[in-house]
């Protein structure tokens, strides 16, 4: 698809053009026109493109499988094999017509049986736990979690099969780099013997195991954790519980730290200080008023720590360390993070959060999360990426309107906030038009 970079200027355009009289409108519609029909033309009917061209592709992988070194056995036996699925092409392009509310996601995934089952796993586990934080340094409750949100406990480990998908990705156009490599990595995987093709399950975008590693993961950080000679994710959950350990020691966890905790604000806080684009220390923070859900104040320390209003000012609030930026390097979402790390907390006997989430909250569609960025970007705003998807950019963008407004600056949308800034672009829209 033609990017942001190309539209946007184009919407401007005519959004900045003046009815009828100024001839630049017509130029921009023609632009526009041209543009729209180049992006047609590129997208235009993926699953037929690849499915026509499959049997060609393949045979470019098998070439690329043997100049990696791959074997011949395991090249003839995965890729003669391999079947185009269109499922997983559908499953790629498909895009959430909503964004998802923090309360919507974390409480889905916090739920009282989810947090009971962690604690009969912490303890039927334990002896392995403990030897994996001995080696690791990474908590048991804190495999538990992300064991939990990954799989359910290894309830749900998907039923795809990996090299299918993986070939049918690696044959599209749109991340055919990122999936060649893992295709090639997957088939390594299957020539050590770990497991074989029959048995390599996993998600449509070829996540495996009980922790849902790429192939590329599995191969840096799969570990044999019950000393069989494997290192099979599937199947032993020694193996599946050291990898997620080492695979954190890796990412630089850091043992004995927490990943955050719910605090308190006081009613003067200036929201403008939240977000992971900024962090104070502890003593900081408690100078600010910040104190702990209890009231009491947080101890004094050099750490540095970042704070998260996920739902809002009417929702938890979170200060968050160094461990919280190395669960988000597993997953990119500081929703998953957050969810992680309480869930963690709720497997090793804490209570519930202090302020749930609301329920009530605002659901956007991409559409006006879309609409949004462009009005934002208009008042000069940056916002990153125009592309739909209510993030961090666009939450931090969000606040400095409120700021600029002297409004609570907290970065959380609601239909007077939308309003107000759809307002403020249209007005200077109009007096741009009307200056030139």
């Amino acid at each position: 698809m033609l990017g942001q970079q190309i539209l946007l200027p184009v919407i401007t355009c005519l959004t900045n053009a003046i009815w009828p009289k100024n001839l630049l409108r017509l130029w921009c519609l023609v632009v526009l026109f041209i543009v729209l029909m180049i992006n047609n033309l590129a997208v235009a009917n993926p699953v037929q493109l690849n499915a026509s061209h499959f049997a060609d592709c393949i045979s470019r992988l098998h070439t690329k499988a043997r100049e990696h070194g791959i074997s011949e056995a395991t090249v003839t036996q995965v890729l003669s094999k391999a079947k185009f699925m269109p499922r997983v092409i559908e499953l790629d392009r498909r895009q959430p017509e909503f964004s998802q509310t923090f309360a919507d996601y974390f409480n889905a995934r916090v739920s009282e049986n989810r947090v009971r089952r962690g604690k009969t796993l912490l303890t039927k586990y334990r002896r392995l736990l403990d030897r994996i934080a001995q080696e690791t340094g990474v908590s048991s409750q804190y495999l538990v979690a992300f064991w939990g949100l990954e799989t359910n406990y290894g309830s749900y480990l998907g039923k795809t099969s990996v090299p299918n998908a993986l070939a049918t990705l690696a044959c599209d156009q749109r991340r055919k780099i990122f999936f060649t490599g893992e295709l090639l990595n997957a088939l390594r995987i299957i020539d050590t013997g770990d497991i074989s093709a029959d048995h390599m399950v996993g998600s449509w975008a070829g996540a495996m195991g009980h922790m849902q590693f790429m192939p590329s993961t599995y191969l840096r950080y799969a570990r044999d954790g019950d000393g069989d000679g494997r290192r099979n994710l599937w199947d032993s959950i020694p193996d599946a519980l050291i990898s997620a350990g080492f695979f954190l020691q890796q990412l630089g966890w850091n043992p004995g730290q927490h990943w955050g905790q719910e605090v308190k604000l006081p009613a003067s806080f200036d929201y403008a200080l939240a977000g992971r684009n900024q962090s104070l220390s502890l003593t900081e923070w408690a100078a600010l008023g910040v104190t702990a859900v209890s009231g009491t104040a947080l101890p004094p320390a050099n750490q540095n720590a970042s704070l998260l209003v996920p739902a809002g000012h009417k929702g938890p609030v979170f200060l968050v360390y160094e461990n919280f930026n190395v669960i988000m390097d597993w997953n990119r979402s500081e929703f998953y993070a957050l969810t992680v790390g309480h869930l963690a907390d709720r497997i090793a006997g804490a209570q519930v959060l202090h302020r749930s989430p609301p329920n009530d909250s605002l659901k956007l569609t991409r559409k006006q999360v879309r609409q949004l960025q462009l009005d934002l970007s208009a008042l000069n705003i940056d916002v990153g990426e125009i592309d739909g998807i209510f993030g961090p950019d666009t939450r931090s963008a969000l606040s400095r309107f409120q700021q600029n407004t002297q409004r609570i600056a907290d970065g959380y949308p609601d239909l007077e906030l939308l309003n107000a800034i759809r307002n403020a672009a249209i007005n200077k829209s109009r007096a741009q038009s009307a200056a030139d």
